[in-house]
């Protein structure tokens, strides 16, 4: 059966303490597999970088943000079974060994619920303002580091050599829990479909990119085929890569694109036959965003999606 995750508050007024452990907890109760944070370490007072998810290009937050690995963290201790994922870990910003030293920590003390998210960012002026290597070079960054990360979880005497980490004679322990610890690909873009073929354990796209749109079954499945065939050409089995989907805000109206209703909107009946859909196209998770200004008003949208939609 499809796993549901939904996402924790990083900023705004629900972004303290007592409300995030509400909601986290309060997730856990009702069932969702997964609960997910996202990463910004500084938010520039302004900023030209477009806004990838958002049709003007506008950032939908301000600029108080909880730091994403420390928040993932603290939830591992106020819970104790949903799995917890960087929604996404923006690669370049930390240091490459002192990163998977906190993931595969992490990995242990939550018990091996850790999901690792990555992405290579948008933010040009918060790569500079957190000293990152270059923005330009980001995809390359983030391959190298992701190989180094694997390295240091996985080898008993780690060594890598590359253009922007290298290493030897270290001993890295403890290890992570899981293995491997999942790495998912975020990203709906040809560069990060390639990335997910070669180097990740899931592919992690959300629907509402105005750039490439995966809103209908179609548009998802011609993206999900070119995964499968990169995954084939680099000698991987494309079944050993878990799909998850963002499918946006739970609760919206129904949209159309092209004559057809876009995936996840209009009534929860038509959300449920969505849910089956794409699970038979091979989704493992689909995660959401759901309505709610206090956490017993998000917990009620929760609650409805698991009576009305899960269940169905």
């Amino acid at each position: 059966m499809v796993g549901h995750g939904f996402d924790i508050p990083m900023s705004g007024p629900m972004a303290t303490p007592e409300p995030i452990t509400a909601i986290a907890q309060a997730g856990e109760r009702l069932g969702f597999t997964h609960a997910y944070v996202s990463d910004h370490i500084v938010v520039p007072t302004s900023f030209d970088s477009i806004y990838p998810y958002t049709a003007d290009g506008s950032a939908p937050f301000g600029t108080s943000f909880l730091e994403q690995l420390t928040t993932i963290s603290y939830l591992a201790a106020a819970t104790s079974s949903v799995r917890l994922v960087t929604s996404v870990m923006v690669v370049p910003y930390r240091a490459p060994m002192h990163t998977a030293k906190v993931l595969s920590s992490i990995d242990v003390l939550s018990g091996g619920r850790l999901v690792v998210g990555v992405g290579v960012g948008w933010m040009r002026e918060e790569f500079e303002a957190v000293d990152a290597p270059p923005f330009a070079e980001r995809g390359r960054v983030t391959d190298e580091y992701l190989r180094a990360f694997r390295e240091l979880w996985t080898a008993d005497a780690p060594s890598f050599s590359g253009d922007h980490v290298s290493f030897a004679d270290v001993a890295f322990e403890p290890k992570p829990v899981q293995k491997p610890l999942p790495i998912w690909i975020g990203g709906e873009s040809a560069p990060a479909i390639r990335r997910a073929a070669t180097l990740g354990d899931g592919w992690y796209p959300i629907s509402f990119s105005p750039a490439n749109p995966l809103d209908t079954l179609e548009r998802f499945t011609a993206s999900l085929d070119k995964l499968y065939a990169l995954a084939r050409e680099a000698g991987r089995d494309p079944g050993d890569i878990k799909i998850t989907y963002h499918a946006g805000a739970y609760g919206r109206e129904a949209e159309t694109v092209d004559g057809e209703r876009k995936a996840f909107t209009g009534s929860d009946g038509q959300i449920a036959d969505d849910v089956k859909r794409f699970e038979e196209a091979g989704v493992s998770n689909i995660f959401w965003l759901f309505p709610g200004d206090t956490p017993a008003e998000l917990t009620a949208s929760m609650e409805r999606f698991r009576d009305v939609v899960a269940k169905g």
